[in-house]
């Protein structure tokens, strides 16, 4: 594995009740690399979900997994912030959870310190938010594959 550091945290916001699922970790890439991954949708659906992306703020986009039982596999998506090679933001709604998901990129030493923060969990969705811990350290191992060239 190419990462320096993995660290996690949640955070609970008491004005609102609700808790952000925090990871943070550092690839051995440029900030351009790690961007590219993030928002072109070839790339995206390497390592995250097939979708219809566009880094336009504004733009509603979906990401689409195979359906399962109890759900359609659909997340209805719109883009809420895009700084190129800095920050990217978009809402992530699907299964009553209406949230939001936010990228931060820092050059670090050797790479890209790379901070995911998803938001938006109710105090009645530790079910949701435990799925997203378990799907988002998934996906985040299958970006890394990605950015060294392999198969997610």
């Amino acid at each position: 594995m190419n990462q320096e550091s993995t660290s996690q945290e949640s955070t609970t916001n008491p004005t609102e009740s609700t808790r952000t699922l925090v990871i943070e970790r550092v690839f051995q890439h440029p900030p351009e690399k790690l961007w590219r991954a993030l928002t072109e949708t070839p790339l995206i659906a390497q390592w995250l979900m097939n979708n219809d992306f566009e880094p336009v703020v504004g733009r509603r986009f979906q990401f689409r997994a195979p359906p399962m039982p109890n759900w359609n596999g659909i997340i209805d998506s719109e883009v809420l912030v895009v700084e190129p090679l800095k920050r990217l933001s978009y809402r992530w709604s699907s299964l009553g959870l209406d949230s939001v998901v936010l990228w931060t990129l820092t050059p670090a030493e050797g790479g890209t310190h790379v901070r995911m923060e998803h938001s938006g969990f109710g105090p009645d969705q530790q079910r949701a938010y435990q799925g997203a811990n378990y799907g988002w350290q998934r996906f985040l191992g299958a970006l890394e594959r990605v950015l060294d060239g392999g198969a997610a």
